[in-house]
């Protein structure tokens, strides 16, 4: 992002309602925003005021949801027309509920007509909006939601018996939607986590515009990946499309510094990712998608890198033209970092105007730090 003046964060805003201050405070901190598909003024106003951000339109691939009125569907396909084409799964003979979602009902995403017709109404839906495109969520890895495939599939004879036939039904979903979306010149960024699982996930769901990693670096608050597990996902930085990674922190926001976990995230972002104008990051708690999650260190701008990265014991460093990230992504030990002369923490706006560091820190297990050098 070098000489932007931008920062690197994205603003996941797919919750209540959105206050017009947190507009404002969106078009000077973010560079890729999502938002609910009904928030068509909001899009407009954060385009007209930074053409330069990509904002995306939530939906869900794989729920219909009892309680969304038609004029707020966060699904591609809306409950009452799901039930009427019989494209809820069903188990026992009732439609099958998440179980940790009330509410969400799992869609039939092995059936080709429902794949059609979510590709066919979601990319329809964008005509006349600012929206560049949509983040697909729940483009699933495993069966998170306790759906029991193989007693769906013993009545349904187009069901998959398990979780790797979801996989390949929702793999023709989000080509058929990707195709769709692109004909009309909209982007297609599925939430791929854990793709780093098979070989090829990540660049074939995001060939159509990119891919969004919900659970990168780790699972949750207190529950990150090893180094090992890291490294595994650091292929995904280099594309296809866009990269919006979220590393999950409950700590971060206007008046916060970031947790430790948000500022490794944020170092580990630096370091794999080389600060590709292509890639945004955010820190957020579980479900935390209704505030503006940010902290200083985020609109820090280190510039180029001047290097690949470099393993020196349990640390991960890359110099760049305005100084050093470096992070542990161990869970065990820490590290310690040589940083260079004068260097000092982000100040309040991400400018290397804060705290002096030493010449020599120590980082705690999966820490990091980005140290500026004015």
């Amino acid at each position: 992002m070098s000489g932007t003046g931008r920062g690197v964060g994205a603003w996941l805003r797919y919750g209540g309602p959105i206050a017009p201050a947190e507009l404002d405070f969106a078009v000077a901190h973010y560079r890729a925003a999502v938002l609910q598909p009904w928030e068509r003024e909001a899009a407009a106003r954060l385009k007209d005021a930074r053409p330069d951000m990509t904002v995306l339109a939530y939906r869900c691939l794989s729920s219909v949801r009892e309680f969304e009125p038609p004029e707020r569907c966060a699904s591609g396909i809306g409950w009452a027309q799901a039930r009427d084409r019989g494209w809820m799964a069903g188990r026992g003979g009732e439609p099958v509920e998440w179980d940790s979602y009330p509410g969400h009902f799992q869609a039939r995403v092995w059936d080709p007509d429902y794949r059609a017709a979510w590709a066919q109404q979601v990319s329809a839906s964008l005509e006349g909006t600012a929206f560049d495109g949509v983040m697909a969520d729940n483009d699933v890895f495993e069966d998170y939601y306790g759906l029991d495939l193989p007693a769906i599939s013993a009545t349904d004879p187009l069901a998959p018996a398990d979780v790797a036939g979801l996989r390949a039904a929702l793999t023709d979903l989000v080509e058929g939607a990707g195709r769709a979306l692109s004909a009309v010149g909209r982007l297609l960024v599925p939430n791929i986590a854990e793709a780093r699982r098979e070989p090829g996930r990540w660049g074939r769901h995001a060939a159509w515009g990119g891919g969004f990693d919900e659970c990168w670096l780790g699972w949750g608050d207190g529950v990150l990946f090893d180094a090992g597990t890291a490294a595994a996902q650091a292929d995904q930085l280099s594309g296809p499309g866009l990269g919006v990674l979220r590393t999950p922190s409950g700590g971060s926001g206007p008046d916060h510094d970031g947790s430790r976990s948000a500022l490794y995230g944020l170092a580990m972002f630096w370091i794999i990712g080389g600060g590709a104008p292509t890639l945004s990051f955010t820190a957020t708690g579980h479900d935390d998608y209704s505030r503006t999650p940010w902290f200083p260190a985020m609109d820090a701008d280190l510039g180029r890198p001047l290097g690949p990265v470099r393993k020196s014991g349990r640390v991960w460093r890359r110099r760049f033209e305005g100084g050093v990230a470096a992070a542990v992504p161990d869970g065990e030990h820490g590290g310690t970092v040589t940083l260079p002369a004068g260097a000092v923490r982000p100040g309040p706006l991400g400018r290397p105007d804060g705290e002096p560091l030493p010449r020599r820190l120590r980082l705690a297990p999966h820490g990091g730090v980005l140290a500026l050098t004015p």
